[in-house]
């Protein structure tokens, strides 16, 4: 008799343990299968982390394992190792680690293979000869068994009658067939020739293949337009060669197409593509041709970093600056923190590439770090074929105003679009904030039209004459008088990109306008269609968020105009600058990428900011300098560590009170352990959105030195958010994307 230790697929404190059951003779269960099992007087599916010989507990309390879901295993041994270890890092439950590494259909067996009816020929081909001659009159028939005798064919685009025929003669047999779902960014043949390397290029390539024997961890910093993708795709060209997989991950599902097609126009059936905008049955076929070994190179968003890949020999992580790479949900994993794990696990090459490398991860790659957090710098400092960067230059808003340009475009710019347009050249214009007012006011009383679920201002959005809450999704109409005083002076304020898309086709009728956003990338393969309109030319100005900045390669985007740089620079967050200086290099990235020179176009109110100037000179190091003087002195991270417990009730009051009794109980914890003086502040406080969907939310904020002893604190406070009262949600968040 085996025995299994099991892992059931729920996600509940008291159930975050191993359960044994036995496993029947006749089942070939192994470690990483999925299973179904009695609890209770329920059936739960579960997954087996581990096998023994002995149950390690009364044998008549052991329950036996009912069926397999699958007859293989579904997560790989070292992908249990990596559920375990994020268990730990990220003070989840390990069934929420366990459930990132299969598609989220598999669970519940809600995704299988997709079959249809093929018509099969049993016939030779001097047998289809001798049926034709002998059977003239039959003519359908026997142009159907011609069409056969080059494969099989679905069946509900047959004739039915002929087929019918045939089959009853037992000429033909129907049999079901697997059809696959293949993404649309892998339906579209390609090939692709290996350009010429530039200097940077290959001194960057010699030393990380130099590094695939023993791996290694490498931060690739170059340029915009420096091509770094096409090293990327050299370094893992190897590691196929050597027999072994590779993972590429982007920020952004809008990356994906582009890095998709250019991977697969190299490598062809190896590469697949991972990511949540693929359909359920998409993503399960690419998963399972993974897991199989068909495809050996994967490119995906953040989820991606979970691919049962065996023998891993480069890890990617593109723009690797992006927040996105950090879960906002439960597990709050990172997925570059993810991927150094599974690089060292597989001795495989970690490539971290970015023109704008995070704070944190380029001060990995200065002198005096210890070994095991080390980054090997590779720089790339001019672009392909000697292009150059295009000059940026910066536009003062106050000035305009002053002279009477009270609209969202400059004069310079104004002018620039329209010598772009009339050259039969591409532009982008960027602005990260979507809809078309920021917020609307009543001019008599000052009063804000708030969402009534969230401390927030409604945007407005045009297209369906609506307000809309971008944190709940709550709509309403604006309205026509003031709800506070009743006066008629309603104003709209500010600016989004469906403003800008407006104001872009009033001064240019002739302009063909794409726009990219929340609110256009909804639908399936959305992301893909619009670049595609784009890059075909159909469009000749793309105006978008954050989403359009990095990454894309247009080689007839001549124009980058950023229309209001301060956006991100006024954000109450310690990382506006960091933020603002990376979004305005990036974007600015985009132009002049071919033969023709680019221009770059900055719209600020604060043009003498450091990191304005410095995204201008496109000076990483100067910034890099700057910025982490200011960190250091202010004691933000990296040389501090940010956690809060986040509370939220609909009740005002225990909302409040919960969040108080845990800043005693961590007070008193601090204390005991002698952890007070890694402290640098602590306390409970309103949450900075203080009303969300509803709830009221309050914080308990920690700031402690990064070199305390941040586990054990952190510890404590998921405990602490664990004994939240009833009625009350608490989250532990460490170092968060935003202190909203």
């Amino acid at each position: 008799m085996r025995y299994a230790e099991i892992i059931v697929d729920l996600s509940a404190e008291a159930v975050d343990r191993v359960f044994t059951y036995s496993v029947p003779d006749e089942m070939a269960a192994d470690v990483g299968w999925q299973v179904a099992v009695p609890f209770g007087n329920r059936t739960l599916e579960g997954f087996i982390i581990a096998l023994k010989d002995e149950p390690g507990i009364p044998s008549d309390k052991v329950k036996p394992v009912l069926n397999a879901v699958r007859d293989y295993p579904v997560i790989l041994p070292e992908l249990i190792s990596l559920a375990k270890w994020m268990h730990e890092r990220y003070l989840c439950n390990l069934v929420d680690a366990l459930r990132l590494m299969i598609p989220s259909q598999m669970r519940g067996d809600r995704v299988h293979e997709r079959t249809v009816r093929m018509a099969h020929l049993r016939m030779t081909e001097a047998e289809v000869e001798a049926f034709i001659a002998g059977n003239a009159r039959a003519k359908a028939q026997c142009a159907l068994v011609k069409a056969l005798l080059k494969g099989d064919l679905e069946c509900p685009a047959l004739p039915k009658a002929p087929l019918k025929a045939l089959v009853d003669k037992g000429l033909v047999e129907i049999v079901r067939e697997e059809v696959r779902r293949t993404p649309a960014s892998l339906r579209v043949a390609a090939d692709s020739a290996d350009p010429e390397l530039m200097p940077d290029q290959r001194r960057a390539l010699d030393t990380l293949l130099g590094a695939m024997d023993a791996g290694g961890r490498f931060l690739l910093h170059g340029v915009t337009g420096s091509g770094k993708t096409e090293v990327y795709i050299r370094v893992i060209r190897e590691a196929l060669a050597r027999g072994r997989s590779a993972i590429v991950l982007v920020p952004e599902i809008a990356l994906t197409p582009q890095m998709v097609s250019w991977f697969h126009a190299r490598f062809g059936g190896d590469a697949a593509v991972l990511h949540s905008g693929l359909s359920a049955g998409e993503r399960y076929d690419e998963w399972r041709r993974i897991r199989t070994g068909e495809a050996r190179v994967v490119i995906g968003a953040r989820s991606a970093v979970f691919a049962p890949l065996e023998d891993i020999g480069v890890i990617v992580v593109d723009e690797e600056h992006e927040s996105t790479y950090q879960s906002d949900r439960r597990p709050r994993y990172d997925a570059r923190e993810v991927a150094w794990r599974r690089a060292e696990a597989h001795k495989a090459v970690l490539i971290l590439g970015s023109a704008t490398p995070s704070l944190s991860t380029y001060m990995r790659a200065m002198p005096g770090v210890r070994p095991e957090n080390r980054l090997h710098l590779l720089e790339m400092r001019g672009r392909v074929r000697g292009r150059p960067l295009p000059p940026v230059e910066l536009v003062d808003m106050r000035v305009e105003f002053q002279r009477g340009n009270q609209t969202i475009f400059s004069a310079k710019l104004r002018e620039a679009l329209a010598r772009t347009l009339s050259e039969g050249r591409q532009a982008i214009l960027f602005l990260n904030r979507r809809g078309y007012a920021t917020f609307v006011s009543c001019r008599a009383c000052g009063k804000v039209v708030k969402c009534s679920q969230c401390d927030v201002s409604m945007t407005y959005h045009r297209d369906t004459d609506r307000l809309v809450c971008h944190y709940c999704g709550r709509e309403m109409a604006p309205p026509k008088t003031c709800p506070e005083c009743g006066s008629r002076y309603i104003k709209y304020f500010g600016a989004g990109t469906q403003k800008v898309e407006e104001e872009v086709r009033r001064l240019f009728p002739d302009a063909r306008t794409v726009r990219m956003d929340v609110d256009t990338t909804q639908g399936k393969d959305a992301h893909e269609a619009l670049l595609a309109r784009f890059r075909s030319g159909e469009c000749n100005v793309l105006i978008g968020t954050q989403m359009i900045a990095k990454g894309h390669d247009f080689p007839h985007v001549t124009l980058v105009g950023v229309i209001a740089a301060d956006m991100t620079l006024n954000l109450p967050d310690y990382r506006a600058s960091e933020r603002t200086f990376q979004l305005i290099t990036q974007v600015a990235g985009r132009a002049g990428r071919a033969d023709e020179p680019g221009r770059v176009i900055v719209q600020t109110y604060d043009p003498d900011h450091y990191s304005i100037q410095l995204s201008a000179k496109q000076d990483y190091r100067a910034f890099y300098g700057m910025e982490s003087a200011y960190r250091r002195k202010a004691l933000y991270p990296p040389f501090t560590v940010i956690a809060r417990i986040v509370y939220s009730s609909r009740d005002p009051m225990a909302c409040r009170n919960a969040a108080e009794q845990a800043e005693q109980e961590l007070n008193g914890f601090l204390d005991t352990h002698d952890q007070r003086p890694d402290v640098i502040q602590m306390r409970a406080l309103e949450a900075p959105i203080k009303l969300l969907r509803g709830l009221t939310r309050w914080q308990v904020f920690l700031k402690m030195y990064f070199k305390g002893d941040t586990e054990t604190v952190t510890k404590e406070m998921q405990a602490l958010a664990e004994r939240a009262p009833e009625g009350v949600r608490a989250e532990l968040e460490v170092n968060p994307t935003n202190l909203f």
